[in-house]
């Protein structure tokens, strides 16, 4: 008789993986069936392996890109020729979302928002509370310093993003508006780089 707990797992690796691969699917065609795959396959994955910041705090930190959102907000779409960046400082309490060109144009310049960060001791022990702070124009680097002109930004409303799903690799996430986020974390970059 098999253990129930092995099981699982194994499911949830099976379905990780699918997850993944439609989250990096190449051409128009497979990505088009792929997203269509992908509302399943996270629900099934929230159920299977549900993120626990209470101890995986330390796994939010780095850089994120999202593969695939549910908005149907231009600026949440997925596109090839843009980058829509998404980097967790937990521990220091930061993070900025960032828009900018895919490709070697990329680090010239970006749109930004800055925002405070913390993740919230309730259980589930899946939601980090978010107040925007600053938004703006973010430049190139010179020298040691990163161009960048912000503005403060006046946000009304109580802003958070509940993780449901977390590891070295992915992240999925449902903000406060209802809408679901995919993202795959960014190894190639540093986040020291963006947030200084």
């Amino acid at each position: 008789m098999s253990d129930p707990s092995l099981v699982i797992a194994g499911g949830a690796q099976a379905c990780r993986q699918e997850l993944l691969g439609c989250l990096r699917a190449g051409s128009a065609r497979s990505a088009t069936q792929a997203a269509q795959r992908i509302p399943a396959l996270i629900e099934r994955l929230e159920r299977l392996q549900p993120a626990d910041l209470d101890t995986q705090a330390s796994q939010l930190a780095g850089v994120w890109e999202l593969r695939w959102s549910s908005s149907s907000l231009p600026y949440l779409a997925v596109q090839p020729w843009l980058e829509n960046l998404q980097l967790l400082d937990p521990a220091a309490g930061r993070a900025l979302n960032l828009l900018r060109l895919a490709g070697p144009l990329g680090p010239l310049a970006g749109i930004g928002v800055q925002a405070r960060i913390a993740v919230e001791p309730q259980p589930p022990h899946q939601r980090v509370s978010v107040q925007f702070e600053r938004g703006g124009w973010l430049g190139p680097q010179i020298g040691e310093r990163r161009l960048q002109l912000f503005r403060q930004v006046n946000q009304s409303f109580p802003a958070w993003l509940d993780v449901t799903v977390l590891d070295d690799e992915l992240r999925i996430s449902r903000g406060n508006s209802g809408t679901l986020f995919a993202l795959v974390r960014r190894a190639d970059l540093e986040m020291a780089a963006f947030l200084g």
